[in-house]
Formats: C-alpha cells, sequence, structure tokens
C-alpha cells in the first residue's frame, strides 16, 4: 500500500490538476457465524474477504472535489463504490490499487469542474469554510489478532438457548445467533500516517417473536456483545434471559394497548441511552452543522444550556468497557487516521463542541477522532461511546416518587416506563419534519398509587429541542446499549451508556399494526409453532 501511495502521489501531483492528498484503507473481516431455531441448527457460515477505500483529493484543502453540489440535485457523494481487494497476493493487490487510484483520480478531476462551477452560480455559502482539515502525521502497527471461535461447540449452545421457545405455543419464531469476527484495518495517508489496527468482535443475539389477537406483532430481543468469547455470559445467564422473553411475550399478547398519550415517563439505562443516541447524538455530528440541507438542530447553540446543570454527556471511544460489559463503540483510531479522542459535547448542560471529522465547520478546524464509516462507504463525523453522566443521581424509588408527583401535578391518571427498547431513528434534514422515534419492546403505565401494568403498541415519538427541555432527572442503574447505529457512512458500531432519567412530557403513538391474523393451524406436536418473519431497523 505504501509503495503504490507513494507512486501515485508521485506521478499525480504533478498532473495539471495535482492531487494534494491520497489515503488507503483496506478492511479484512474474517467471520464466523451460526444460528439456531427453536432447538435445532438453523444456518452456519465463515467467510474471509478485504475491501479497499480510497480517498483522493484534488484542488486543496480549502476547495476540493468533495465539497458537495449546493442547489436541486445537489448533495454529496458518501456512497463510494465497493472494491474487493486480494487477500494474499501483492501483485495483484498493487495492480488493484493502481488501477482503482487512477480511476479515482479521473473521477476526483471531473467533480472538481462541477464543484467551482457551483460555487461560481449558487449563493455564496454564509461561512466560507475548508473541506478538509491538516492533521498530524499518527504511526501504529498493531499485532494481529484472533480467536478461535468453535462453532461445533456454540452450535450446541445456540440449540439449547433456542430449545425453551418450543414449549412455548405463544412464540412464533424464535432464533439463538452467534457471530463472531475479526476486523483489521490497514491505512496509509501521503501525510505520512501508517496505522494497523486488528480487533475481535463477538455478539450473541437472542429473538423472538409473538403476535396479539389484533395481528399486531410483539418481538423481545435479547443481545451480548464482548470483544472475545470469553466476555460472553455463562448459560445460566442467557437461560434466565430467555425464560423472562418467554413471560414478557406472554404478557404482552394480553396487554392492553396502549392509546396515544402525552404525560411524565420514565426511561431505563438502555431506553435512555438510545433516547440520547437518536435525540442528541445525530444532531451533535459536525459535518450536520455544515451541510445546508441539515436542519443544523443545535448548530447556533453553543455556550447555551440544552439539559439541566447537572447533565453531561460525553463520546469517547478510547473506553473500552464499564465493568464487566464491553463497549462496541470503542476504537483507537478512526477511518481517516485521527486518533479516538474523549469528547465532552455538553458540561454541565451547556453545549461545548461537536463530534468532528476531518471536515472543518465555524469554529472547529480539526477533527477528534469520529471520522467513522463502513467498508465501501466515505467517512463522515460519527457517533462512538456515548455516555450521560448525572452529579445529582435519584434513586430507582425517588424517581418513581417523582414521577407521581407529576401525575398529580398534571392531572394525569397514569405515567409511562420504557423498560427495554429495540432501537430507534431520527430525521435530522430541513425537508421533512425535524422529528425521532425511539421502538420500545417493554412499556409498563405507572398509576398514582404505585401499581404498574404492561402496555403494547407503542412508539415513543418527539421533537428534539422540545423533549430536551423537558429532562428533570436522572438515576436508578447504568444500563449500556450495544448496538448498529446506520446513517450516511454505513453501519458503525456504538454504544450508549445512561442512568434512567425522568421526562416531564413525553408524546407516544400507536405502533404500526400487521394486517396478517393469526396462524389458522396450531402448533404441531413436539416442535416449534408456525414461523413467521418479521423485520426490524434503525439502530440495532
Amino acid at each position: 500500500m505504501q509503495q503504490e501511495l507513494d507512486r501515485s502521489v508521485e506521478t499525480l501531483s504533478g498532473q495539471p490538476a495535482p492531487l494534494y492528498f491520497l489515503s488507503y484503507e483496506i478492511t479484512e473481516e474474517r467471520t464466523s457465524y451460526a444460528r439456531a431455531s427453536f432447538g435445532a441448527l438453523a444456518g452456519r457460515s465463515e467467510s474471509e474477504r478485504r475491501l479497499l477505500d480510497i480517498d483522493l483529493r484534488v484542488g486543496s484543502h480549502d476547495l476540493d472535489n468533495t465539497r458537495p453540489i449546493r442547489g436541486r440535485g445537489g448533495g454529496g457523494r458518501l456512497r463510494l463504490s465497493r472494491v474487493e481487494a486480494p487477500v494474499a497476493d501483492i501483485d495483484a493487490l498493487r495492480s488493484t490499487l493502481w488501477f482503482q487510484t487512477d480511476r479515482k483520480y479521473k473521477e476526483a478531476t471531473e467533480q472538481l469542474t462541477k464543484v467551482k462551477t457551483n460555487v461560481q452560480v449558487t449563493v455564496q455559502d454564509e461561512e466560507l469554510l475548508a473541506d478538509f482539515s491538516l492533521e498530524d502525521e499518527q504511526q501504529s502497527i498493531e499485532d494481529l489478532r484472533s480467536f478461535d471461535l468453535d462453532l461445533a461447540v456454540w452450535e450446541d449452545r445456540l440449540k439449547r438457548y433456542s430449545a425453551p421457545f418450543t414449549q412455548a405455543a405463544h412464540v412464533y419464531s424464535a432464533d439463538a445467533v452467534i457471530s463472531g469476527s475479526v476486523v483489521t484495518r490497514w491505512y496509509v495517508n501521503s501525510e505520512g500516517s501508517k496505522i494497523r489496527t486488528s480487533e475481535p468482535r463477538v455478539r450473541l443475539a437472542i429473538s423472538a417473536l409473538t403476535k396479539a389477537d389484533d395481528g399486531m406483532e410483539l418481538p423481545r430481543y435479547e443481545s451480548f456483545f464482548a470483544f472475545d468469547p470469553s466476555g460472553l455470559p455463562d448459560d445460566a445467564t442467557v437461560l434466565d434471559a430467555v425464560e423472562k422473553m418467554i413471560r414478557d411475550l406472554a404478557g404482552l399478547r394480553a396487554a392492553p394497548l396502549a392509546e396515544p398519550y402525552t404525560g411524565p415517563a420514565i426511561l431505563s439505562g438502555r431506553a435512555s441511552g438510545v433516547f440520547f443516541h437518536e435525540i442528541l447524538g445525530h444532531r451533535v455530528e459536525g459535518h450536520r452543522q455544515k451541510r445546508d440541507q441539515d436542519a443544523q438542530t443545535f448548530g447556533r447553540m453553543l455556550g447555551e444550556a440544552v439539559l439541566p446543570e447537572a447533565f453531561s454527556v460525553i463520546f469517547d471511544p478510547t473506553v473500552t468497557s464499564l465493568g464487566p460489559t464491553d463497549l462496541a463503540g470503542s476504537y483507537r483510531y478512526d477511518n481517516q487516521g485521527v486518533r479516538g479522542q474523549r469528547v465532552p459535547v455538553i458540561q454541565s448542560g451547556v453545549l461545548e463542541r461537536f463530534l468532528m471529522s476531518r471536515t472543518p465547520i465555524k469554529g472547529f478546524d480539526r477533527s477528534n477522532g469520529h471520522g467513522r464509516k463502513q467498508a465501501g462507504f466515505a467517512p463522515v463525523s460519527r457517533q462512538s461511546n456515548l455516555f450521560v453522566e448525572v452529579s445529582q443521581l435519584r434513586s430507582e424509588e425517588e424517581l418513581k416518587q417523582e414521577l407521581i408527583a407529576l401525575l398529580e401535578e398534571q392531572g394525569k391518571e397514569y405515567g409511562l416506563y420504557f423498560e427495554d427498547v429495540q432501537g430507534g431513528f431520527t430525521f435530522t434534514g430541513r425537508t421533512v419534519p425535524n422529528a425521532f422515534n425511539v421502538t420500545p419492546v417493554v412499556v409498563y403505565r405507572i398509576y398514582a398509587d404505585g401499581r404498574q401494568e404492561l402496555v403494547r403498541g407503542v412508539d415513543l415519538i418527539g421533537t428534539p429541542l422540545t423533549t430536551f427541555s423537558k429532562v428533570i432527572s436522572a438515576g436508578g442503574d447504568i444500563g449500556v446499549f450495544n448496538g448498529t447505529c446506520g446513517a450516511e457512512s454505513g453501519g458503525v458500531p456504538v454504544s450508549a451508556v445512561s442512568p434512567a432519567i425522568l421526562v416531564s412530557q413525553v408524546e407516544v403513538q400507536k405502533k404500526a399494526k400487521s394486517q396478517v391474523p393469526l396462524p389458522l393451524l396450531p402448533p404441531p406436536d413436539g416442535s416449534g409453532p408456525v414461523p413467521q418473519s418479521f423485520e426490524r431497523g434503525g439502530v440495532r
């Protein structure tokens, strides 16, 4: 990679449209996967692949070929071509690098002409900002990592984890999945950086689905993440989670359908983590403060209080675990060769900074190590490990009593408790409502006398500024959500760590309902119920 990069820079820097920056990144992923359903093996696979990404820039740091075309039909070119790289032969790899670099250079010079024309014929930017930041050279060559995910052993475990669902006639689909991978990245750029990182990851996921009498699909999920199989829970812990899922699904089938509601609510630590990820996290990603099609919710709020004084929000990819729980959003270097850094976005309730890639914005001309992407995409500023820190934590009971006091104050019959969530999604553009949707799977009503009642069919919705202004206090246990966040630069692993929070007013709407009725046939004797497919999306 370094040899081809040096050769390309020497040749292309002397062209009429000179290259000023070039980087190569090769991402290798070796993956093992197995799935069991209702106590039987349903699939297994092992794979190895390498993908090549090239960032080639012509022009200058102030104006280059990557600047989005403004106006109708404009927008950035964030998706790159998915280029498979050879996994062994050096000569074949050099040939791939040579040919793809030549192709990228020709595309870049053509795009730069379009950019320059667009700058001349569109309204001048409010702020003349550079397209690419200057960063320090980084050198780090880590040892290659590996782990043995013994699929034969795990297939037996997955069968045991999914077998209890065969005894639950109300469960229509049930899967236990193990997925382990070693992701190795090689990165070089024309500024002198040379980086190799190698990281194992493994995820165990249990999912199950039932349906209510009215056709509403009711899912439950449990997932466990670790950097090594030894970090996953033992069989007893997983089977306890499975039994709870079965009980929850039975309760959800019989639970009353929730009605649209506004009023006070408590979000558990996991639910709160997703809440902050969707409402805040995407809106403090730096590139969104620069794009004219983005709503820029917090773009002009630096130095202003956006949360109660007790609240701080930090993004820190350098933290690898919280107690026994590994954090999926940790990394050492981002996809632009910048070291991952701790970024206090909100301190004592005040918005102080944004998550930065190498795309400068007003007041922030350097990256803070959050330029991230999935292989095959162009990097933008993305979230890592999100930590909600609160200086004055209440107990779980104190939060509940605060909620009950709000019920009397607001004249409400009940409040809501969001125990667990599937994920969520949000919209940050100007052409659609700037809103969010967190998708709970276990929700309770809390009445003024302290009673709790399970309900179903709830979506937590709202707009960011209004909802943030209703956050009051936090307490209870710290929850961790490990998932995958999808956005312009593909899916990247993220984590969210938060205590439970009390919100004085939330809004919920009814969840979409399937029109497919319950199975006509009873479950077959001695095997699982009739399986039915289901979909999910957003942050998982």
